[in-house]
């Protein structure tokens, strides 16, 4: 490869990253406007070895219109979840924002760091099931 070549792909990379940066250095931090209710759980300590004292839960959370899930990681607690009402769009790291409706699924793993937030009118409910600590 040219040095060319290369000094352009170094400064592009720079770029994307010093952009990628800027754009969640003002992700909110905190939640607001989100309630969560634990519908199941199941202490997974004798189900599976390398789970223990962690649980198998499932929850149904409500971000009401305006509300933000913080920015937060999910690494040591994946996670899967189902849309039931409204929207919610992800400000992921790394990757382009997602607007998630009623109807659709995400999963998220220990490669995920992000943020949501309640664009629409109407609460957005989901059901999300994790392994938490």
């Amino acid at each position: 490869m040219s040095q060319h070549r290369i000094t352009v792909a170094l400064g592009s990379a720079v770029l994307f990253a010093a952009g990628f940066a800027a754009g969640q250095a003002g992700a909110p931090t905190q939640s607001k406007g989100v309630s969560g209710v634990e519908l199941r759980s199941i202490d997974l300590t004798d189900e599976i070895d390398s789970t223990a004292k962690r649980p198998l839960r499932l929850r149904k959370i409500t971000v009401e219109p305006g509300g933000v899930l913080g920015l937060h990681s999910h690494k040591d607690r994946p996670a899967v979840n189902y849309f039931l009402q409204g929207s919610l769009t992800y400000h992921q790291e790394g990757r382009p924002d997602v607007v998630m409706s009623a109807g659709e699924g995400i999963a998220e793993g220990k490669a995920t760091t992000h943020w949501a937030e309640n664009r629409g009118t109407v609460p957005a409910v989901f059901i999300a099931v994790d392994i938490p600590k």
